[in-house]
């Protein structure tokens, strides 16, 4: 069995994406002369991912069967006294695992995406996007080092700057790619700080070499403090996590992102890039472990999210934002399973999520599409007939969210709650609070959709206006005023994806669950020191296989939480849809707040914002002119004026006026010299 991979074939992952970016954004679009056609430009882009797809799969064979592992540097960019600038790879199981998540969620979205920006004129530009965001991702989870790493994690920023705002005529789509631009600089901001005060302590930028100082990192402090300075590495880079992966109170930009194009919105901000905080940590889990101050600060910001942005779901009517809230209250899952030092965990939760999520998020643009770009969940309803393969795909992807027994999101996300409710940490009880209740709500917003959208009365034909969504959604179809005419299933390169997305939702919980968290397929990329934080270890004594974890969890709160917001939901929607509406009149004060969003963008725009322009305008007037220009620049030029106009009198040209002055002179130092020797 080989124990080695071939750096060749690795360097063609990131690689082939990036190829099929450059020829469909070069040549196929007016920059370059639009040498080639929309067919040949999704061809090459879809055929790099492909290429992309079945190197990483092969690589994940040979990692997991064959113990394969490589971590090597393939160039040196720069050496900077004894700090060395390097791109490399680090592949091992986490690295392989994220590898052909990214891969195969790209796969499906590019093909996926065929039909659903068919009449885009942006067609070939979108593509060479979705490419180019794939090499950044991947070059992300390759890396051996943290310069490598921050390269991925600003090019994946970049690329979703561009989709966000790919419809540039609109101008609430400019809007949110420069709230996700603003909100991702915060921050990248504490990011580059971790990075940088590692660079500064540990002399070096790859991870081997840093891990291996962490002891040495732990016994310091930060100068001029009594803080721990792996304490305050470890916020740093979370803070940076919290950014790229919408934690409370960073997550504002991630709901307004969906003013992009629906498969952007599964592919970068439901299954990737949201992602590659709850990565970043997982591999940074050497410094993390070190620190309990940190583990608890991430385990309270995920908790929050968790349920706080759950509750959010609730009063969306948007089909696209209510997935996007249950996007970010899965990633507070994610980062409370770090918190707890379940590691294993968190990323079994992110590959499992990627699946479904993705599902849900190109089943909602499928309905998108046969409900003739109405996205209000309000004006559906029947669907399940007119589109049976989204609506079955959409089911089970609904299912796996609010982890229904042996589908894939039930093994990641029970094992989450078991994790905090195991964990000694302060914080775990709130974040155990947190995740149960979560799981009430995930299951009533989830089902509020589905029974609305799948089911329950036609009001496809009462909506006054169909025509709101994306400027791609403003087409009709060929028909004319489409909103007068019925669902209809969408084509075969829309459905085909979503099928092949419902299998891993399905199965791949149950598959992997035994190798990820209770056998050695982390053992190398992962480490948690057991003596201090033992979750993983008591949650192993409990395991007993897949299928006694699922027929256990019939008898669980989890599963009766979830089985009553689903029954709620079909209650309140399906039997007595007046019920909602009257609640919403009891409880109007905390709608309001619901419905402006705790109020965060309000502070952000009036207080942060505002305050941080009167800063502005005061150091402009107050420093800029009035110190520097008036009293500094001006200032300084008028006294040398006035000065020189005194002097001038002095300078009259008679001789008497000179000795008359010199005469003066001797006095006056004559008269110092007698006094001072007195």
């Amino acid at each position: 069995m080989s124990q080695t991979l071939n750096v060749s074939t690795l360097l063609a992952v990131p690689l082939a994406p990036l190829l099929g970016s450059v020829l469909a954004g070069v040549f196929g679009t007016q920059f370059g002369g639009n040498w080639i056609g929309r067919r040949l430009s999704h061809t090459l882009t879809i055929l790099g991912v492909f290429v992309a797809f079945v190197l990483s799969a092969m690589t994940l064979k040979s990692v997991a069967l064959d113990g394969a592992r490589l971590n090597e540097t393939l160039y040196t960019w720069m050496v900077v006294g004894d700090l060395k600038m390097e791109v490399g790879f680090m592949i091992d199981g986490l690295t392989a695992m994220m590898m052909c998540v990214v891969t195969f969620v790209s796969l499906m979205v590019h093909i996926y995406t065929i039909g659903y920006m068919d009449e885009d004129e942006g067609y070939n530009r979108f593509f060479a996007y979705i490419s180019l965001f794939t090499f950044s991702m991947l070059m992300l989870v390759m890396s051996n080092n943290m310069l490598q790493l921050f390269f991925g994690w600003e090019a994946v920023g970049l690329v979703s700057y561009l989709l966000i705002g790919f419809w540039f005529n609109k101008p609430t789509a400019i809007f949110a790619n420069m709230k996700a631009f603003l909100v991702n600089r915060v921050g990248d901001f504490g990011f580059i700080l971790g990075i940088g005060l590692i660079a500064a302590f540990a002399g070096t930028l790859n991870y081997t070499e840093a891990f291996a100082k962490a002891g040495e990192l732990s016994a310091l402090t930060l100068p001029g403090t009594s803080w721990m300075l792996v304490t305050v590495i470890c916020i740093c880079l979370f803070i940076g996590a919290m950014g790229k992966s919408a934690q409370f109170p960073l997550h504002v930009w991630l709901p307004d992102s969906m003013e992009g194009p629906t498969p952007i919105s599964a592919l970068i901000h439901a299954a990737t890039m949201v992602t590659a905080g709850i990565f970043m940590v997982a591999r940074m889990s050497p410094l993390f472990e070190l620190s309990e101050t940190a583990l608890n600060f991430i385990m309270v910001i995920g908790a929050i999210t968790a349920l706080f942005m759950g509750f959010l779901g609730i009063i969306q009517n948007d089909i696209k934002r209510v997935v996007a809230y249950s996007t970010l209250s899965q990633l507070g899952y994610m980062t409370v399973a770090l918190g707890a030092s379940a590691y294993s965990v968190a990323v079994f939760h992110l590959m499992t999520h990627a699946f479904f999520k993705a599902l849900l998020f190109l089943g909602a643009g499928s309905v998108i599409m046969g409900m003739h770009h109405n996205q209000d969940i309000r004006w559906m309803g029947g669907v399940r007939k007119y589109m049976p393969i989204t609506w079955i795909t959409s089911l089970l992807g609904s299912l796996a969210l609010i982890g229904t027994p042996f589908f894939a999101g039930f093994y990641s996300k029970d094992s989450i709650i078991e994790a905090v409710a195991e964990s000694h940490l302060p914080a775990a009880g709130f974040a155990h609070f947190a995740v149960l209740a979560g799981v009430f709500v995930t299951a009533f917003y989830s089902f509020r959709m589905y029974f609305l959208v799948f089911h329950g009365k036609e009001r496809y034909d009462q909506n006054p206006d169909a025509h709101h969504a994306d400027p791609h959604d403003a087409h009709h179809d060929d028909h004319g005023h489409a909103e007068h005419h019925a669902p209809h299933e969408s084509p075969w390169v829309v459905t085909v994806p979503l099928v092949l997305l419902a299998i891993p939702s399905v199965v791949i919980g149950f598959m992997t669950i035994t190798p990820m968290l209770f056998g050695d397929f982390f053992k190398d990329a992962i480490f948690v020191n057991a003596e201090k934080h033992p979750v993983m270890e008591e949650l192993a004594h409990a395991f007993h296989g897949p299928v006694a974890m699922a027929v256990h969890a019939l008898s669980s709160a989890p599963f009766w939480l979830a089985l009553a917001g689903v029954v709620l939901s079909w209650y309140m929607y399906m039997i007595n849809p007046a019920l909602p509406a009257a609640l919403a009149r009891i409880f109007k004060p905390l709608v309001v707040i619901l419905e402006n969003k705790y109020y965060l963008d309000w502070f952000n725009e009036n207080v942060l914002a505002r305050g941080a322009r009167a800063l502005g305008t005061g150091l402009w007037k107050v420093g800029d002119r009035a110190l520097i220009d008036g009293l500094l620049v001006n200032g300084s030029w008028k006294l040398v004026g006035w000065v020189s106009g005194q002097v001038r009198k002095f300078q009259s040209g008679y001789l008497y006026h000179y000795a008359l002055v010199m005469i003066l002179g001797i006095f006056v130092l004559m008269t110092y010299f007698v006094w001072l020797n007195k």
